[in-house]
């Protein structure tokens, strides 16, 4: 058996702002100071939560007074007093008064009680985001007080992707969940049986409102369910060209299911954030000269993780079978009688062009396009070049960063003007990519100046020309990592 190697975890660094929790509060007691509209919101929330609420007011909103007559909230008539924080949970500071609020924050941390300030993130140790109530599903969303009404907008689109029914089906799961962990007693054949459950028949009925329906197939799905077995599988995924907003559902969908992620250096972290955070992550990169696995490893290291029972996700830059060398790994698969999928992803050429304003092809200027590699062997790129240099087309050359030298005086020995437009495309589709344009006889001088950093895609054709009046994506001018 093939021994995996400890995986490496570039760029890690990243922190998140807040930590985000559910606190349960049902019966316990929670103090709002204030008692005007803003109090009335945090008061909902708290109340929908179950929460025995105590407000401190000389006066109160007339819904707040409804219920303060009606006995669901407790009233005290008065202005705060520090002796209101004894045996409370947490605390929300709703006061139009500034100073009364901070100094209510301030008595709340002294005592490690968490305190929420109404629109002074400074003076909150917790804050209350935005809801997406399906309970028992409950989806928050947060922009760590950045921006309160990106958080509102982000919540109002995922009110039309949740339907209300997630509720009943989270029901439906927690009463089965006994029956379905003493049924399995591997975690992972238990993942497996849910994925399956969640994403088919049984779910659709209790979307359509059939419970009863919904129930006999969950009981059926219990009953004739066995374990897959030790058989694993493969999916191989295109992971586009860097920006996470250009995957496909169906890759989306299967970063979430997979026991093991495989990734190389073009998958930036925005999109290893979106596979299941418990998946184990094995780092494959190769760069030139230095190959952390090597294909043929690569290929055996699939396999054998299938053969372990692990679902696998191989994630490669851009589309995999597009200089990915993913025909290479299902073919090991397939030799092995190994399951596997290939979900293809956008390529490398196709998104840079279309983010730096680039047109591939275009009636007046190219009616076809060559994709090839720009890899150099010993010294040189052994391409057609008579080829690459008729008239009215469009040549990409992907990995060609350092051939490009050879790749410039091999056009010009073919025929191609000194003055046909080139275009490289660095870290293209992310807030770092940068363009660097010129034509055959001034791009080696631009960028020995400024030289741009691998992956960078190199385009050559009239159709470069239309960048600057086709051009709409917003390049970063932020410092680029080094």
């Amino acid at each position: 058996m093939y021994t995996v190697p400890q995986p490496a975890y570039p760029n890690h660094d990243k922190t998140m702002e807040l930590l985000p929790i559910f606190l349960d509060v049902k019966d316990k007691p929670c103090l709002v100071v204030g008692g005007g509209e803003t109090a009335v919101r945090k008061i909902t929330s708290l109340r929908r939560a179950g929460a025995a609420v105590r407000v401190v007011s000389p006066r109160l909103d007339e819904h707040l007074d409804k219920l303060a007559a009606a006995g669901d909230i407790a009233h005290i008539q008065r202005p705060f007093e520090e002796t209101d924080l004894a045996g409370t949970m947490l605390v929300i500071a709703a006061t139009d008064d500034p100073s009364v609020n901070r100094r209510i924050s301030g008595l709340a941390r002294e005592r490690g009680i968490p305190v929420n300030v109404v629109d002074q993130p400074a003076a909150c140790s917790f804050i209350m985001p935005s809801i997406i109530d399906r309970s028992p599903v409950v989806v928050a969303v947060s922009t760590s007080t950045a921006s309160p009404v990106l958080a509102r907008l982000l919540r109002a689109r995922l009110e039309s992707l949740i339907p209300a029914a997630y509720g009943r089906l989270g029901a439906l799961c927690a009463r089965y969940r006994d029956a379905v962990k003493a049924r399995f007693t591997d975690r992972r054949d238990r993942r497996r049986f849910w994925d399956r459950v969640l994403q088919g028949a049984v779910a659709e009925r209790v979307f359509s409102g059939q419970m009863d329906e919904a129930d006999t197939a969950m009981e059926r799905e219990l009953a004739a369910a066995k374990p897959d077995g030790n058989m694993g599988e493969v999916y191989l995924v295109g992971a586009g060209p860097g920006d996470p907003d250009l995957l496909t559902f169906r890759a989306l969908r299967l970063m979430q299911q997979a026991d093991v992620v495989v990734y190389d250096r073009l998958v930036p972290e925005s999109i290893l954030d979106l596979v299941r955070r418990d998946a184990r992550r094995v780092f494959v990169g190769k760069e030139r000269n230095n190959h952390t696995m090597r294909q043929q490893e690569i290929n055996r290291l699939l396999a054998d993780l299938a053969k372990a029972g692990h679902r696998v996700v191989r994630l490669k830059g851009g589309d995999p079978f597009i200089f990915g060398r993913g025909g290479e790994e299902i073919d090991t698969l397939a030799a092995q009688r190994i399951p596997f999928q290939v979900v293809p992803g956008i390529t490398a050429a196709s998104g840079c062009a279309t983010y730096t304003g680039i047109p591939l092809t275009h009636r007046d200027y190219a009616q076809s396009v060559t994709f090839v590699t720009g890899h150099l062997k010993d010294g040189t790129i052994d391409l057609n070049w008579q080829q690459l240099a008729q008239p009215h087309q469009t040549v990409v050359f992907y990995m060609g960063l350092t051939g490009l030298a050879v790749i410039v005086d091999k056009l010009t020995a073919a025929g191609v003007s000194p003055d046909m437009p080139v275009a490289l495309v660095q870290q293209g589709t992310t807030p770092n990519q940068r363009v660097y344009t010129g034509t055959l006889s001034t791009i080696l001088a631009r960028v020995e100046q400024d030289p741009p950093r691998p992956p960078t895609l190199i385009i050559v054709g009239e159709v470069v020309r239309l960048r600057d009046k086709l051009n709409w994506f917003q390049e970063s001018r932020c410092p680029e990592p080094v």
